[in-house]
């Protein structure tokens, strides 16, 4: 994958300012090129129209989106990658006309896959085989799985969003990594893409996510909420 590097604009000059403010408490973590990405990260929507992604870099992104944790291992996922010019011209319609959606080299449709618990043995057969899971537990993870999801619709559905939307952050801080940006966006008619992408009928579709080289124009990282507003200590 050929990587791009780290931009130095105004998103990370702004992303400095806010932890160096944060560092002012004591015991505050050391910065590190981590923090630095995820403080600098914002919603792009101005995208390079004439840039393109290769295979291999979408296939990375996603590899890496996978790493990102799922409820007994049931990686409940699927990313269908939009970036063909016939693609787009059938999904900008079905996502609010946004213009996103043909600008960025590629948009993710991420779908969560409700919850199954009887797929627990397959998906932690790699692990055993790995040597990490002695094979006598395997099963101590599918009964209490089963009876988390097994005639819960609404337990399945919730962790096909967590799942889908775990998988989805980490593509977008490997993104903002690499120096692209990207935008997770709910504006779209699910139903017209779940049959217009040919979805299967255990399958969400939990957001769109744009990716791509940025023209100048987008923002940097909006102010948050200050911490004292949103944390309790118990």
């Amino acid at each position: 994958m050929n990587c791009i590097s780290l931009t130095t604009g105004p998103a990370t000059r702004v992303a400095a300012e806010i932890f160096k403010e944060t560092a002012k408490s004591e015991n505050a973590f050391a910065t590190n090129a981590v923090i630095e990405t995820i403080l600098s990260r914002s919603a792009a929507k101005y995208y390079d129209a004439t840039a393109a992604l290769s295979d291999d870099q979408i296939r990375d992104l996603v590899r890496i989106g996978t790493s990102a944790p799922t409820s007994f291992h049931l990686q409940n996922w699927r990313f269908i990658a939009v970036r063909s010019p016939e693609a787009k011209a059938r999904l900008r319609p079905i996502a609010w006309n946004q213009p996103a959606i043909t600008d960025a080299a590629v948009t993710f449709i991420i779908i969560g896959q409700l919850a199954d618990a009887s797929t627990v043995p397959a998906r932690l057969a790699p692990v055993v085989e790995a040597g990490i899971m002695p094979a006598h537990l395997v099963p101590d993870w599918e009964i209490p799985a089963r009876g988390l999801y097994d005639d819960q619709p609404q337990r399945q559905r919730d962790e096909a969003v967590r799942s889908a939307t775990f998988g989805a952050a980490a593509i977008i801080y490997t993104a903002r990594s690499l120096g692209l940006g990207s935008t997770p966006m709910i504006g779209f008619d699910a139903e017209a893409v779940h049959s217009e992408f040919g979805l299967a009928e255990d399958e969400v579709p939990v957001m769109l996510l744009t990716v791509g080289p940025e023209r100048a124009g987008n923002w940097p990282q909006k102010p948050r909420m200050p911490v004292a507003d949103v944390l309790d200590f118990a």
